[in-house]
């Protein structure tokens, strides 16, 4: 009997002070993701969202080196307010498809999110992806506190 592979994943949690509903907005607003998506080093010069399942999301970003990055997915799940799941996959490397499922939950005055992005093709992967994703989540906290003044 041969057992399945288990492929990388990574779990990030962050409590946001700023309702479920604009965290919510923040992820699925293209204006609103141009702002915080991606690590530090990179910004974000086009966003698009239709968020439905089966709608399509792509973000292009450009880094300070100059290179840009492009990822784009499928909506899988949709719960307005509260979960997303969706496809992920680089334009540069198509065949390494993971899978993001985010999950916003009412927090005393703000709101928990848990990020949680499986089928990473090597450790390798998932490192880098930890590694952008709690900066865009730190710049997200910026975004968010901005927004509610």
């Amino acid at each position: 009997m041969t057992l399945p592979i288990v492929k990388p994943s990574l779990t990030i949690k962050k409590r946001l002070a700023a309702p479920p509903a604009l965290v919510y907005q923040a992820w699925t607003d293209p204006e609103m993701l141009m702002h915080w998506f991606g690590p530090d080093n990179c910004t974000v010069f086009h966003a698009e969202a239709d968020v439905r399942v089966g709608g399509r999301f792509r973000v292009r970003m450009k880094a300070t080196d100059g290179e840009t990055h492009d990822v784009s997915g499928t909506y899988e799940a949709v719960i307005p307010g509260e979960r997303l799941e969706f496809s992920w996959a680089w334009i540069t490397m198509p065949e390494r498809e993971s899978r993001v499922t985010v999950t916003i939950k009412p927090d005393g005055e703000g709101a928990m999110l848990t990020l949680f992005h499986e089928r990473f093709a090597d450790e390798a992967a998932k490192e880098g992806h930890s590694y952008g994703w709690t900066q865009a989540l730190g710049k997200l906290e910026h975004v968010l506190a901005d927004r509610i003044g």
